[in-house]
């Protein structure tokens, strides 16, 4: 009974085939796992372990398979002021009609200047809460916002570093609900997703930004529909 005790605490022998594991999405030296949608060969590289994107040609490079619930983590990082990007989950693996960007939720990704980099029509900064973290529909998809700025959600605390400084997101999906941490605190969340399972997209939007430590742990399928899947690419 000792040794079945010892074994439970310390062995993994006897752990379930089908237990939830942290897995890689990005290896630190190629884009393996990756395709690019309508981006550029320029447009992403690695370098000293982590993963470039300079921004241009806007567009989108997105994972090889499709997920459904998960918790990505993945710390970015914008190199000049005012940068944009972001990832999208549940998301479509081609750009929208007409649009540069593909439909899915987007967990946004923008430097600290953005607001004042890009005034609103009187001149005045813009809304501070596009720059933490907010959580929207992009290009069709729809979901009711925790902490309501019109149909976006944005963060209750502003946590996002500025440029040259690392942040961590942990995005958790299920069932149509997404809830985010930034830099180790929950602060936003949006819910009723109407796609509850498609590709993950890293967005170029413009200015260099810098990823690294991407990985997914997997959770147990939940009751998505088809109606609720995205197209599969092939």
């Amino acid at each position: 009974m000792k040794h079945l005790i010892l074994q439970l605490l310390l062995g993994t022998s006897l752990i379930a085939e089908d237990v939830p594991l942290w897995r890689e999405l990005f290896n630190g030296k190629d884009l393996s796992g990756w395709v690019d949608v309508n981006t550029s060969p320029e447009t992403w590289s690695v370098k000293d372990g982590m993963l470039v994107c300079k921004g241009l040609p806007i567009g989108v490079m997105r994972s090889e398979k499709q997920y459904e619930n998960f918790i990505l983590h993945i710390e970015w990082m914008h190199m000049e002021a005012g940068g944009n990007s972001g990832v999208f989950v549940w998301s479509e693996g081609t750009a929208a009609p007409g649009k540069e960007l593909p439909k899915g939720m987007e967990v946004q990704m923008l430097e600290l200047e953005w607001p004042k980099l890009h005034p609103g029509k009187d001149g005045q900064p813009n809304h501070p809460g596009y720059v933490s973290g907010e959580l929207f529909g992009a290009n069709g998809l729809e979901g009711v916002p925790d902490n309501p700025r019109g149909k976006r959600s944005m963060s209750w605390e502003m946590r996002c570093k500025g440029k040259g400084e690392w942040n961590t997101y942990d995005v958790v999906c299920v069932d149509g609900t997404v809830k985010l941490s930034i830099n180790g605190k929950f602060v936003n969340g949006i819910s009723q997703s109407t796609v509850r399972k498609g590709y993950l997209c890293l967005e170029s939007e413009g200015a260099e930004i810098h990823f690294r430590n991407i990985r997914i742990l997997e959770l147990p399928g939940g009751r998505v529909t088809p109606e609720q899947t995205a197209p599969v690419v092939k």
